[in-house]
């Protein structure tokens, strides 16, 4: 289990289901941004950014613990998305996923495209892992 601490910084007001700031002492583990591809390289849920977002978070799981790390040890995600309206659903699998007493500090960004036209969501994660 890692040490994490979520001050609440002064004069901020709260997150609604994100935290502002994560702290922790141990190794730095980057996740490249996953979409909803599947083992195979194929594409999960065209035009369903629910399923996309099972396949994403899912895709996270795996690259975690890959490094030796859980949805525990997650101190920031970066949400990139092709229509900001999809937040509640990826929020939704999310919170399947983290602790949603302490989330993760978040970033959520709409953006004109992705590798792919098809898809719609685009994660990457940042964890502390203890030494």
């Amino acid at each position: 289990m890692t040490n994490l601490s979520y001050p609440q910084p002064e004069g901020v007001a709260p997150g609604n289901g994100y935290s502002h700031v994560v702290t922790g002492p141990g190794r730095w583990v980057a996740i490249a941004g996953q979409v909803a591809l599947d083992g195979d390289g194929q594409l999960v849920g065209e035009d369903d950014p629910e399923a996309q977002a099972r396949q994403v978070f899912a895709n996270l799981e795996r690259c975690l613990a890959a490094a030796g790390a859980t949805f525990a040890d997650v101190v920031k995600l970066n949400v990139f998305v092709t229509d900001i309206a999809f937040l509640p659903v990826i929020r939704a699998v999310r919170d399947t996923y983290v602790d949603t007493a302490n989330p993760p500090a978040s970033t959520a960004v709409q953006v004109v495209s992705l590798f792919s036209s098809a898809a719609l969501i685009e994660i990457e994660a940042y964890a502390v892992v203890n030494s």
